[in-house]
């Protein structure tokens, strides 16, 4: 009987052709819309894999569900909208998508950084609304990257890549893990607490995996530790953060602004509270999102997919 693969966004068709060669595929066609969850369960009943996104939760009732299931490919380095202990009770590998998006994750984190320390955005919204009235000495004037003291929460690959670019800016990168990084060396980064890293640190990146020890780690405990003029970054997991703890932060001036490229509960809706806010800078969830990089994630979550199915080990396995 052909094996039966769930795919729950639209992929390009060079990706799709390789899995239809070989298995029976069903495709979710709406390039925008994730996949209802109601249809995901349908679907899954008899399905032997599953390319599955961040916005699907694989969790106990969907492994119930599946009672053919082999393997769950997770187009994401991250898989905390997976259920790994429900996983393992029913047998199913679990891969996701690690280093092929390091480096244009970490090229996004640096964007947003940059783009808050200059202030771009507020810049930006003043010349479209026409009031720009002309130059003056401080108008606009932000703040330097170069020399400052930047503070990394997860310096894995991702946070690694992030300080690597920090090196032409003469920064001084200090990191917080729960132990000593292995990159660190190399970068000559120190290895702080966390009070330290929130206390010293001009910029504060957020790449860390959402563990129960990292949900909410950013609460206003943490942004009441934080440099007045500090800037807040964040690539890792809209849950890092006690969203409403931030926007008190930012407006009441304890912190200079935020950068944020995830948040707690996604999509955000137009009325969403930091929407409009001048020193906030906002992106929907793009750290991946080069088409060379996306190319290469659906590849492997392909690869990952046909090498389970065929009985060989996969090439990413979440363990």
């Amino acid at each position: 009987m052909t094996k039966k693969v769930v795919v729950t966004r639209q992929i390009k068709e060079e990706h799709l052709k390789q899995l239809k060669e070989k298995f029976e595929v069903f495709m979710w066609d709406s390039a925008g819309d994730p996949m209802p969850k109601e249809k995901f369960l349908e679907e899954m009943e008899d399905a032997d894999a599953a390319l599955t996104m961040l916005s699907e939760k694989v969790d106990a009732e969907m492994f119930g569900t599946a009672k053919n299931l082999k393997v769950v490919s997770n187009l994401a380095v991250g898989f905390d909208n997976i259920d790994l202990d429900a996983a393992a009770e029913n047998g199913v590998t679990i891969t996701n998508t690690p280093e092929v998006l390091t480096e244009t994750t970490a090229e996004l984190a640096f964007t947003l950084m940059l783009t808050s320390a200059r202030r771009i955005i507020e810049a930006n919204r003043e010349l479209e609304r026409g009031d720009w009235t002309g130059w003056s000495p401080y108008h606009m004037a932000g703040t330097d990257v170069y020399g400052k003291t930047v503070g990394i929460f997860g310096m894995g690959a991702i946070g690694a890549a992030f300080a690597r670019r920090l090196k032409g800016f003469d920064c001084r990168v200090i990191y917080h893990n729960r132990s000593e990084s292995k990159y660190a060396a190399d970068l000559d980064a120190e290895l702080v607490s966390f009070d330290e890293l929130l206390e010293q640190s001009d910029f504060v990146l957020c790449a860390a995996p959402l563990t129960d020890e990292t949900k909410y780690k950013f609460d206003k405990e943490a942004f009441n530790k934080m440099q007045p003029h500090a800037h807040f970054i964040n690539i890792g997991r809209g849950a890092h953060v006690v969203e409403a703890d931030l926007k008190e932060a930012v407006e009441s001036g304890e912190i200079a602004a935020a950068a944020l490229d995830v948040f707690d509960g996604e999509p955000i809706s137009k009325d969403h509270p930091f929407i409009g806010m001048d020193n906030m800078t906002l992106l929907p969830h793009i750290g991946s999102a080069s088409v060379a990089t996306r190319d290469n994630m659906v590849q492997l979550c392909v690869d990952n997919i046909t090498r389970v199915l065929e009985g060989e080990q996969p090439l990413t396995e979440v363990k």
